[in-house]
């Protein structure tokens, strides 16, 4: 089962759930604010991607953290990231051992398969 990370008012998480309910690919869809366990899965989506891919720096949160708080990307992007979950780049879509980020016509395309 496909699991996809969001927040239920984030478009391009949105936008990837209409896509996938049309592909018919089966997934949940888990909202990362609520009802994600951010403490065990910001560890495995840093090892799989990496902060660079995981961090959203162009967002809302990020440009309200001061230098310190960013620095922190370096030393503890877990802690970051699980302190801000709105910084997690979304959606995340766990598909068995794979986990991409974002929404793109590759990503589809790996999940229709």
């Amino acid at each position: 089962m496909n699991r996809v990370f969001g927040l239920k008012n984030c478009d391009t998480c949105n936008k990837a759930v209409k896509a996938l309910k049309a592909d018919g690919v089966a997934h949940d869809f888990i909202d990362i604010r609520a009802e994600a366990d951010l403490a065990d899965r910001v560890p495995v989506w840093l090892k799989a991607v990496g902060a660079k891919a995981l961090i959203n720096t162009r967002s809302t949160t990020w440009r309200g953290l001061d230098e310190a708080q960013r620095a922190r990307v370096e030393a503890d992007p877990a802690g970051l990231l699980i302190e801000n979950p709105t910084l997690i780049k979304r959606p995340v879509i766990e598909s068995g051992e794979a986990i991409s980020v974002g929404w793109s016509d590759h990503v589809r395309k790996a999940l229709q398969s």
